[in-house]
């Protein structure tokens, strides 16, 4: 059985004990919270469009994290990060979308993008390093 508290290179084993512990599940909170911020002065008429797509694909983020590493499985658990990936995908394509329709700045959406970038980074290091352990085992 692999153990994702045994994955984490700048934090000790006995410091991960929930999903709550891992700087990609926080970052991606952090990403919830900023899109749901900046899509607030949407039109109504998209509340059930756009504006829901852009929250759901955001909230799943954090969710597929949560849901992965309660897992504990190596193989499970890079399964529901490459999910949560996709909905990062998912997210960027219904930003842009918003920009072209003129629902969101382009200041905002810059804000928004350095934030995802951050937690693609952290998503696909934190992937790398659950490959690398599970060939090394």
């Amino acid at each position: 059985m692999w153990d994702i508290r045994c994955q984490m290179s700048d934090v000790r084993q006995s410091e991960i004990k929930s999903h709550r512990d891992l700087i990609v599940w926080q970052k991606a909170m952090d990403l919830v919270t900023s899109v749901y911020r900046h899509t607030e002065g949407f039109p109504k008429t998209e509340l059930y469009g756009l504006t829901s797509q852009i929250r759901r694909s955001a909230g799943s983020i954090p969710a597929n994290i949560a849901e992965g590493q309660g897992r504990r499985l190596g193989g499970e658990f890079l399964q529901f990060l490459a999910n949560a990936r996709g909905s990062l995908l998912e997210l960027d394509t219904h930003l842009e979308i918003a920009v072209r329709l003129g629902m969101l700045t382009k200041e905002s959406h810059a804000v928004l993008m350095e934030q995802l970038i951050e937690v693609r980074k952290l998503l696909n290091g934190l992937m790398r390093s659950i490959r690398s352990s599970m060939t090394s085992n």
